[in-house]
């Protein structure tokens, strides 16, 4: 899996575990989809362990747990946490994602990364 996590993703991913009561064996199971303008659509919970089809990602002892169609969606895709005014919550930057069909640019300008976002609130507890 080609897929990189922030520090700041992280420490969100381990308060998040933390706070829901997670155990040795929990995780932070992270569903991606395709979606809307910015590509990508997600939603997270903090579960006791992988559902069946999810691979394990480990960083430093925090379990990230992986859908099928969330890994392919999250190839070269790095993970990050924003905490700004406007917005908290995790983001995707995509280098690879293609340009909007919502909008145009000069010919022959490159697109900067696609950037998608997933608030804190739409975290569900189990």
């Amino acid at each position: 899996m080609n897929i990189t996590v922030t520090p700041a993703a992280e420490k969100f991913m381990r308060r998040m575990v933390r706070f829901n009561g997670g155990s040795a064996g929990s995780g932070f199971r992270l569903t991606v989809t395709a979606g809307g303008c910015s590509g990508l659509a997600a939603e997270f919970t903090v579960d006791a362990a992988p559902l069946p089809g999810d691979a394990r990602l480990e960083l430093d002892g925090l379990s990230i747990f992986l859908p099928a169609e969330s890994r392919l969606l999250l190839d070269g895709v790095t993970v990050d946490f924003s905490d700004t005014p406007l917005q908290s919550g995790l983001t995707f930057i995509d280098p690879k994602a293609g340009s909007c069909g919502c909008s145009t640019s000069a010919p022959g300008s490159e697109a900067a990364p696609k950037v998608s976002a997933v608030s804190v609130s739409a975290i569900q507890r189990r």
